[in-house]
């Protein structure tokens, strides 16, 4: 059996990630067995915590919103990613841990060491095999998401700055682990530098 694989898209709202991950997806299933998922939102009880996360109306404290991310995601886990990588398919993933040190980390000033820790137990340890970020300047990201935004994009352009430099941050810090793309040029240019980190990777 083919050994799984768990890579993560990560960085700002109009990246271009979603778009990119679909491209790679068509890319390796010509070859592999491959699941497309993503953090809020996976199918069954992560549909509803998405719901509240993105569109519920009130204050939502950083700790609590914090919380929701990673009950989500430990149900997402177990539920999802670890039985998909124990049979040897490929998961691709929209978002995962370090969206929450970046936006509730970074973004938000939450304590890093608690994200750290609440992360690792939300996953039980489990880490991306490969983690893609997807780099762009916050006036681009802003025009692209357009007028219609939801709760966490419209929290400001000083916080999008916060986040975008956590990411780069997170990728200084593993830089095995996370790739950072220029995510300003063209979809073609884009997923050709995707292409050309991934492949490494679909060869161990």
């Amino acid at each position: 059996m083919e050994k799984g694989l768990f890579i993560t898209f990560e960085g700002a709202d109009g990246c271009g990630k979603t778009t990119q991950l679909n491209l790679l997806a068509d890319f390796l299933k010509k070859s592999r067995d491959v699941i497309i998922t993503r953090e809020p939102g996976a199918k069954g009880l992560g549909e509803k915590l998405r719901e509240i996360l993105l569109n519920y109306d009130g204050e939502i404290a950083p700790k609590c919103e914090s919380f929701l991310f990673l009950a989500d995601r430990a149900q997402h886990i177990e539920q999802i990613v670890k039985p998909a990588i124990n049979s040897g398919k490929i998961v691709l993933c929209d978002r995962h841990t370090d969206s929450t040190a970046a936006y509730q980390g970074y973004g938000r000033g939450l304590d890093l060491k608690e994200i750290h820790y609440l992360n690792n137990l939300a996953t039980g340890g489990l880490k991306p095999d490969l983690t893609i970020v997807f780099d762009i300047d916050i006036d681009t990201s802003m025009t692209r998401v357009g007028v219609q935004k939801d709760r966490m994009e419209s929290a400001g352009i000083e916080f999008f700055n916060r986040v975008r430099n956590g990411y780069l941050e997170i990728a200084k810090l593993e830089p095995n682990r996370v790739k950072v793309i220029d995510a300003s040029k063209s979809i073609d240019e884009v997923f050709n530098n995707l292409l050309d980190i991934i492949k490494p990777f679909l060869l161990h």
